[in-house]
């Protein structure tokens, strides 16, 4: 038998508007919607909660924080996959595009980092085929520009992967993320605890790098994406000229740009905007950039990441709402704009056809509370 899941005495959260009703997902598709307040026999009591669609998240570091849950410390991949996954799905999310890094440093010094993208995508996909993970997981791969072994990383990969994302990052201290290179100290110095030396040397290689194959790299990643049939995605655009390469290359969506004028070049062109949840949350970026809240306040917000905490994508979606004085805005943020900017055409809204990826929350005092999460019908949280 087809198994049936009755969402009743719901404030439903459509694609435009709120409707109190309830919501029917049959062998893990959406089926029916209906509005009123009462609960059918068999059916679940929401008791006025709130019910969205499950979280679309396209750019999160938080696998890397369970492979490293400590400096110098490596923890297994399939333990670290497997605790990334349930915390995801206890955020509300239900599809994420688990963000990898391609391209290592094998020579800088203090500040080596190894290859881990290959392998950390067979073990995603091992795990996603047998059944072992609770959400829908995609892979995005983090291209580092200022790198050495890019091209050779990339090349490792084939259409048989079905990379969603490939992104371009340039995170050479001086420009886009880093401009203010105090920012950078800061950031490496704390992390890595390098002397006032060996960070010196350390921008020093940083500069020579970007110099030496950044050009070859931007190249070898545009042409990577295309022969995988991923979309491709900007990293921190900073100024117009940035933004009109990203166009030229066939960016289509722009990750955390860093200024008004990015933003504002990227809407002109098309190009989605990701900003970070805790940009958001906090009221502005750690690393001095411009503050999300000033895009979405100019309408030149289009998506939200949790980035580096998960917790924080329902949050954000919330308060955009707040902003906005449109919750169903704010969570379109995470929902089906992400949804769109990939391709998927099968989740991201309250419709009927649509997957049953769908969560609960209620609110207190503002803040929205995780009651339940749901991936194509089946509860995961």
């Amino acid at each position: 038998m087809t198994e049936q899941t009755i969402f009743a005495n719901a404030k439903l959260i459509l694609n435009d508007e709120i409707i109190h009703g309830s919501l029917c997902v049959t062998g893990g598709s959406i089926t029916e919607i209906n509005s009123g307040a009462s609960v059918p026999s068999g059916a679940l009591d929401m008791q006025g909660d709130y019910i969205a669609p499950g979280l679309i998240e396209l750019h999160t570091d938080n696998l890397e924080r369970h492979l490293s849950p400590r400096p110098k410390v490596d923890w297994p991949y399939h333990a670290a996959i497997l605790a990334h996954d349930r915390e995801l799905a206890g955020t509300g999310i239900t599809t994420v595009f688990d963000a990898i890094r391609v391209g290592s440093i094998v020579s800088g010094g203090s500040r080596r980092y190894g290859k881990y993208a290959r392998q950390m995508t067979d073990q995603i996909l091992s795990m996603r085929d047998r059944g072992l993970l609770r959400i829908s997981h995609h892979i995005h791969l983090r291209a580092e520009i200022c790198s050495e072994t890019l091209i050779a990383e990339l090349d490792e990969f084939s259409p048989q992967d079905r990379v969603g994302i490939v992104s371009m990052m340039d995170h050479t201290p001086g420009q886009r993320q880093f401009s203010d290179l105090s920012k950078f100290e800061t950031y490496v110095r704390g992390k890595h605890g390098m002397s006032d030396v060996e960070f010196i040397e350390h921008v020093a290689f940083l500069h020579g790098l970007q110099e030496r194959l950044g050009s070859d790299h931007e190249a070898a990643t545009v042409k990577a994406s295309k022969r995988l049939g991923a979309t491709l995605a900007s990293h921190d655009d900073t100024t117009q000229e940035q933004v009109d390469t990203s166009h030229g290359y066939g960016v289509s969506v722009a990750e955390f740009p860093t200024t008004i004028e990015a933003a504002q070049a990227c809407h002109a062109n098309g190009i989605a905007t990701i900003m970070g949840a805790p940009n958001l949350i906090r009221g502005g970026s750690h690393s001095g950039n411009v503050a999300a809240s000033e895009l979405a306040k100019l309408d030149l917000l289009d998506i939200i990441s949790s980035d580096y905490v998960p917790a924080g994508l329902l949050m954000a979606a919330v308060q955009l709402g707040d902003l906005w004085g449109d919750l169903p805005r704010g969570i379109r943020t995470v929902t089906s704009q992400p949804a769109q900017s990939v391709g998927l055409q099968d989740r991201g809204a309250l419709q009927v056809g649509m997957r049953g990826d769908v969560i609960r929350f209620a609110s207190f005092d503002g803040l929205p509370v995780l009651q339940e999460t749901w991936c194509a019908g089946q509860r995961v949280f």
